[in-house]
């Protein structure tokens, strides 16, 4: 079996920069996670925050803590550093070997979904978003790792496209049309979420847009690592 992670994620029309901030951070125990920061509004300003969040997470996660302690510990951090005015959303996405289970974290009112084969549910659970006030609770679902398990977390570009044309996205009808007809890769998924989004905002993001797809795959592995990150570079860093 392999855990299979793929990321889409765009700015929001006419920003230079994104607010969403994500990482992947190898747990020191085995396996790996996956962290995701939409900071307040858009912009250098939110690009700061969820960076802050971010760097804060992984750091703790590295030395072993829990991912529910270290998003506590992370809106602490934030309310701390920002005296309460500042929000984030976060999102843990973790794939535990040491426990052999998948544990999703979420200060975030944006539904997660996970399918099993072609059974797709919401995660809807009350969340909010850290650092408002100080011992903030994530809302926490563990089940054990398994193949064919695919798991989709996004923030709120995702969540919020189409909203000014009266459109949505149902990522649920989606994801199982998708799942029940091929047998597509985590990057294909979150691909396909993506452009959709956009499509509904017109082809101009509202806000800024990202989709994190975790897959467990029954596959044969010679055990190697593997990581691929593809990286749009603007025109102004080009050579003329």
């Amino acid at each position: 079996m392999e855990i299979h992670i793929a990321v889409a994620k765009i700015n929001k029309y006419s920003t230079s920069e994104s607010g969403d901030t994500l990482e992947i951070v190898e747990r020191p125990n085995g396996g790996v996670s996956v962290v995701l920061s939409d900071g307040q509004t858009s912009g250098k300003g939110a690009k700061t925050v969820s960076t802050m969040v971010v760097r804060k997470v992984i750091s703790l996660l590295a030395e072993g803590v829990r991912d529910g302690a270290a998003a506590r510990a992370a809106s602490d951090y934030l309310y701390t550093e920002r005296g309460g005015k500042v929000t984030a959303c976060l999102n843990i996405l973790s794939a535990d070997l040491q426990t052999g289970t998948l544990v999703i974290t979420r200060n975030n009112p944006t539904p997660v979904f996970i399918a099993h084969q072609d059974r797709v549910e919401c995660i809807t659970s009350p969340s909010d978003s850290i650092g408002t006030s100080r011992n903030i609770r994530p809302s926490i679902t563990e089940f054990p790792l398994e193949s064919g398990v695919t798991i989709v977390i996004f923030t709120d570009g995702i969540r919020d496209a189409g909203d000014r044309s009266g459109q949505s996205l149902d990522i649920c009808t989606l994801l199982q049309a998708f799942l029940e007809e091929e047998n597509p890769t985590a990057q294909e998924i979150a691909d396909t979420i993506l452009s959709q989004a956009i499509r509904l905002d017109n082809n101009r993001p509202n806000d800024d847009m990202s989709v994190v797809v975790l897959r467990s795959v029954s596959t044969e592995t010679d055990q190697i690592r593997r990581m691929t990150v593809r990286l749009p570079v603007p025109p102004i860093f080009l050579p003329q």
